[in-house]
């Protein structure tokens, strides 16, 4: 946890010195954050983890899921979504379209579809380094993490940046970071209030629906206010 603080407050430091705006930067952790908190598959995994397995064992799932998936997915989005701004600004703005109705779809759906509870492993641990390599293959292997980068990431970056490319590189690594405090934190709690989180079916339905709205304004406001970026 303190190396992942450690790590942000780096991050930091780098994006004071380049073009991402220090407002809309600080709106991009707090949106990330507050979409991160409420449980969901990835923050269920983890918890499962922990309170099968140990918080080792859970922690280092985190990083998998965030870090060593990051490691791949953070150049192919950059890369692309920068060769895509400068080729052309008017298909930057459908991205940012489809990326709000995106965001909408996933709030609904959080909102109407019944909460979903990973499926519990066996008592068998495995080592850390495994268990990192999971995390990081069920991100991978997952579209939705990355479809929501592509999505969420371009509503606040500014196309008139000094570097495209750095700016959706520090916003992704700050979701990834802030990923692994978040999720690390539902590691740490991953023994009595994990099993309490996973017993209680109305608390993970009405913080789903929660972060479903959340989702929703969220996208509303990018559809119909021009971007988060403007």
């Amino acid at each position: 946890m303190t190396s992942g603080v450690c790590i942000l407050v780096a991050v930091i430091r780098v994006r004071e010195e380049h073009s991402v705006h220090p407002g809309l930067w600080i709106a991009f952790v707090g949106t990330v954050i507050a979409l991160q908190v409420p449980p969901g598959p990835d923050s269920m995994l983890v918890m499962a983890r922990g309170i099968a397995q140990g918080r080792g064992v859970a922690l280092f799932t985190v990083l998998g899921m965030t870090v060593g998936a990051g490691m791949v997915q953070l150049p192919l989005i950059a890369l692309g979504l920068t060769t895509l701004i400068r080729a052309s600004p008017l298909a930057f703005a459908a991205l940012q379209w489809m990326g709000a109705a995106y965001l909408i779809w996933l709030g609904l759906r959080l909102i109407f579809t019944a909460a979903h509870v990973p499926a519990q492993h066996d008592g068998r641990s495995p080592g850390h380094l495994a268990a990192a390599g999971e995390g990081m293959i069920a991100n991978l292997i997952n579209p939705w993490p990355i479809t929501f980068m592509v999505a969420f990431l371009p509503q606040f970056v500014d196309p008139h940046g000094s570097s495209i490319t750095l700016q959706l590189l520090l916003l992704g690594a700050t979701q990834k970071l802030t990923g692994v405090l978040v999720l690390g934190t539902y590691a740490m709690a991953s023994g009595s209030i994990g099993t309490w989180i996973m017993a209680h079916p109305r608390v993970r339905r009405w913080q789903q629906r929660i972060a479903g709205f959340f989702i929703v304004g969220l996208g509303l406001r990018m559809a119909f206010g021009g971007g988060a970026s403007h």
